[in-house]
Order: C-alpha cells, then sequence, then structure tokens
C-alpha cells in the first residue's frame, strides 16, 4: 500500500484532528465526524506516518485511540 502523505492528505488531517482529543473513537463516530470512509485504511495511512493508534474491539464495534 502506499500511504498518503499527512502533509498533502485533508482526509488524513480531518481523521487525526478528531482523534487529537485522546478519547477512543468508533468507527461510525469517525465516519460522520470526519466525513470519511475506509477508516481502517486511513488508520492504517495515519500509522505509515509515525503516528501511534491503538485499535480495540468492543462487542461489534471497533474503536480508535490516538496515543500521546
Amino acid at each position: 500500500m502506499n500511504a498518503a502523505h499527512l502533509s498533502t492528505s485533508d482526509r488524513l488531517k480531518r481523521v487525526r484532528d478528531f482523534l487529537k482529543d485522546g478519547r477512543a473513537h468508533s468507527t461510525l463516530e469517525i465516519v460522520k465526524k470526519a466525513k470519511v470512509c475506509a477508516v481502517s485504511a486511513i488508520i492504517s495511512e495515519l500509522r505509515a506516518n509515525g503516528m501511534r493508534i491503538e485499535c480495540r474491539r468492543k462487542a461489534d464495534r471497533w474503536y480508535y485511540q490516538l496515543v500521546a
């Protein structure tokens, strides 16, 4: 996969900015608030850009959290 660069990608910036509060957010929250699709792919791209993002599953939902 060729990851987009954070410096040039508005969609990566929107997700990064949404996750900056340090709380865990569900996939659906990220889709709605950051106006993106394919959240897992975006998280992978953010990780490729050096960001540390944890992922965990609670019941049938996935949650992502930016780690400082």
